[in-house]
């Protein structure tokens, strides 16, 4: 997924350099406030004092075998389906569970990397969220859902005083908005628009209000305003020099002239 949104990100802001960076997840408050980082994704709970968070799923939680264990030979399994394994607990565990049941391990390892590595030595499992299972996935392991395990969920999180305008953008991207929805942004007063784009605005209002045929001074406005837009373009300018013609013509007495 953020793959994708990094994707996403470059083709609608390429003059916004998106970088994505790998944090530990009990990392991941410091980076972001500390402003390493302007939002990421972290696991909840969250603190909501000074953080904002939009949850967007809830992984399914595996147990971590190697490949000739005995619980690859169904599809899912439960606790206590292996209620009798050795079952080790990372110092950097995610899902929150004072002990996971099961024989507790040796050692508790620094982190679920190390956890994968004694798994691989055939000396105990591992409970993870299944995405840090692909994420250290290694050929001689393997892993299997866990049906009845807690489960751990994911937010888009960033500091609450920090919400600018291209993080609301990029809450745009995760949340699937179209590239022309407004949802979220501040909208766009007169004093935020370009002088030119303010002209131009102008313009077509006033060309649509002499188009409607109303005399007087809002005709005049409408062949002002065709006049100035016939300058950006050679099937404009044809379309205003027709509008002045047409206006011409009605402001007439409706006799045709007399030759001489």
């Amino acid at each position: 997924m953020p793959a994708k949104w990094a994707r996403i990100w470059h083709e609608r802001r390429p003059d916004v350099p998106l970088t994505l960076l790998k944090v530990p997840a009990a990392e991941t408050p410091e980076v972001l406030r500390t402003g390493r980082a302007d939002a990421g994704l972290v696991r909840l709970p969250v603190d909501r004092a000074v953080f904002s968070a939009i949850p967007l799923y809830t992984e399914t939680t595996v147990v971590v075998v190697p490949r000739d264990h005995v619980a690859t030979a169904a599809d899912e399994v439960t606790l206590a389906d292996l209620a009798d394994e050795v079952v080790f607990h990372p110092l950097d565990d995610v899902l929150g569970w004072e002990r996971p049941p099961g024989e507790p391990g040796f050692e508790r390892p620094a982190t679920t990397q190390d956890a994968v590595e004694l798994v691989a030595a055939g000396v105990g499992l591992l409970y993870v969220p299944q995405s840090l299972a692909r994420l250290f996935h290694r050929k001689d392991l393997t892993y299997r859902p866990v049906t009845d395990a807690p489960r751990s969920s994911v937010a888009l999180s960033w500091p609450e005083e920090a919400t600018t305008d291209l993080v609301e953008d990029f809450i745009g991207v995760v949340r699937g908005r179209t590239v022309n929805s407004t949802r979220g942004r501040r909208p766009q007063t007169p004093a935020d628009q370009p002088e030119r784009e303010r002209r131009e605005s102008s313009g077509r209002a006033a060309g649509q209000a002499g188009r409607s045929g109303q005399p007087g001074k809002t005709g005049k406005t409408a062949r002002q305003t065709g006049g100035r837009a016939s300058g950006r373009s050679g099937g404009q300018t044809q379309r205003g020099r027709s509008a002045s013609a047409r206006s011409t013509g009605r402001r007439g007495t409706g006799r045709p002239r007399r030759r001489s």
